[in-house]
């Protein structure tokens, strides 16, 4: 076919015991988005690796410009105009923008000891951030950008190289709303000038925005292809998972109980000029919904100690509480559960086991020394409750899929005694399937009597999960809407900071 670019045909791909790709085919045409999607495992990651020459198949073929090869290279991949932005993400916080973009490809001036060209490098990153439409220079340390802006360096990096497919694993898995409908504006850009996307995504709005064709793979096998005008959230579920998935909300067993969290007057360090008021009760979901840089995490942060608070109180069932640092929010059993799993939430070269009980490891102690009998038997019993994918609690965190670790992360809390859990975006870069256990587990925990407060910028995930929403602008509450309110516009309207209008006007604004 004239417009080919590449194909893998037959890739199969077996590791000792198991075969991570079976049979599989697909094709990238010039100018076209293909959606690529599938649950965690089920073999997306591995493809891709073996795209990018990362990985070599057992069997098959990629087939570039007509011309077969039995494996790629890094650098043979490189030259064929194929470039990725990942998921997770490979930045040098020491270094500006422009040296990340250049990473390995740096430009050089003159002269027998041919020193760094900066000038250049900048000069060639400022009109791809302009592109984008970044809020940032060419020459801003990367320590110094939100993880938002570090995913635009990422993108930058890959239309850098010219390249004629560009796979975007969960590129927007830290963008806002308008971050996202800029990046796919982009995209819409390059597949106009006949670049190839494969996009990789567990939001499958996006895959419905952009996509020209879809390929769902599941178990390591091709199980079915969508063209444009086949495409819903139905028939993508159900290539995925094999089945079909009720809605998002699960409806408590009982109105919320009296009680719960109450935040009056806090200031945090992000907004010191700002007071956030705002109540959580035993037995609800509440949604924190805003865009990035409203002061979400910020918030979580104080609550749970980690930010040092600058006014205000917390209230556990109308008592007042000290919270100083995190281990004074977690006597008072107020946890968290963070944003950045891997970095804030487990430690990742630690079994499962460890990670389970590293909070309360006084409890599983025996004259000072851990008693590994006790942890084994909470951290199996959890493990099995949560329904935690794994050989065993001795797996190392770092080998399990995002849904698992979000689950050991989840187990940690659940093995103490939770009064209120704040989930800081509590399924990023979660498959569907995953998505939905995590969202059980949040009701149980809710019908259990505990207060949930969860932060999300998905807003399908906010407006199907919460029984209630509040919505942060710049470092306050700007409302709060009940379930008969629920709607994407209401939502936006409150995170740019406008007032509803006057029929929609949220009556409870604490």
């Amino acid at each position: 076919m004239a417009d080919m670019l590449l194909e893998l045909a037959g890739i199969t791909k077996t590791y000792p015991g198991v075969v991570a790709l079976d049979d599989v085919s697909l094709r990238v045409m010039r100018g076209e988005v293909l959606g690529l999607i599938g649950e965690n495992g089920a073999g997306k990651s591995t493809l891709m690796k073996i795209l990018g020459g990362v990985a070599e198949p057992t069997a098959g073929v990629i087939r570039i410009d007509g011309r077969d090869h039995r494996a790629l290279t890094v650098a043979g991949a490189t030259r064929a105009g194929i470039a990725f932005v990942h998921q997770e993400l490979n930045l040098f916080e020491n270094l500006d923008v422009a040296s990340n973009v250049f990473i390995g490809r740096e430009r050089l001036r003159g002269g027998p000891l041919m020193l760094l060209d900066n000038r250049a490098q900048h000069a060639r990153v400022a009109p791809l951030l302009e592109r984008l439409g970044a809020d940032f220079a060419p020459d801003t340390p990367v320590e110094l950008l939100s993880i938002a802006q570090r995913q635009m360096v990422e993108i930058a990096k890959a239309l850098s190289v010219d390249a004629r497919v560009i796979i975007m694993d969960e590129p927007t898995s830290s963008l806002t709303l308008s971050e996202t409908e800029r990046l796919l504006r982009v995209v819409a850009d390059l597949k106009a000038a006949g670049v190839a996307i494969i996009f990789i995504t567990h939001r499958l709005a996006e895959i419905m925005t952009c996509a020209d064709r879809v390929v769902v793979l599941r178990d390591g096998r091709t199980v079915g292809e969508l063209a444009r005008g086949e495409l819903s959230h139905g028939a993508m579920i159900r290539l995925m998972i094999g089945r079909d998935l009720k809605s998002l909300y699960l409806p408590p067993q009982s109105e919320p109980r009296p009680g719960g969290c109450d935040i009056a007057g806090l200031v945090t360090s992000a907004f010191p000029d700002r007071s956030i008021d705002l109540s959580v009760r035993h037995g609800e979901i509440l949604g924190l919904a805003g865009l990035v840089g409203a002061g979400r995490t910020s918030f979580a942060r104080t609550v749970f100690g980690i930010d040092r608070r600058l006014a205000g109180e917390v209230r556990l069932d109308g008592a007042p509480v000290r919270i100083a640092s995190p281990r004074d929010a977690i006597r008072q059993g107020i946890y968290l559960v963070p944003e950045d799993r891997k970095r804030a939430g487990l430690v990742l070269d630690m079994p499962i086991r460890e990670n389970i009980t590293l909070a309360d490891l006084l409890h599983h102690a025996r004259l000072l020394l851990i008693d590994r009998g006790s942890e084994t038997r909470v951290a199996r019993a959890q493990a099995a409750s949560l329904g935690i994918k794994a050989p065993g609690v001795e797996t190392q965190a770092v080998t399990l899929s995002g849904g698992n670790q979000q689950k050991v992360v989840l187990a940690k809390w659940l093995s103490m005694q939770p009064r209120v859990v704040i989930f800081d975006e509590p399924t990023r870069g979660i498959d569907v399937g995953a998505k939905t256990e995590i969202y059980a587990l949040m009701r149980g925990l809710a019908d259990r009597g505990v207060a949930i407060a969860m932060i999300s910028s998905d807003m399908e995930e906010v407006i199907g999960v919460s029984d209630r929403i509040a919505v942060m602008h710049e470092g306050r509450i700007s409302g709060v809407l009940d379930r008969a309110r629920f709607s994407e516009y209401n939502v936006l309207r409150l995170a740019i900071g406008q007032a509803l209008e006057p029929a929609e006007t949220a009556e409870d604004m604490t």
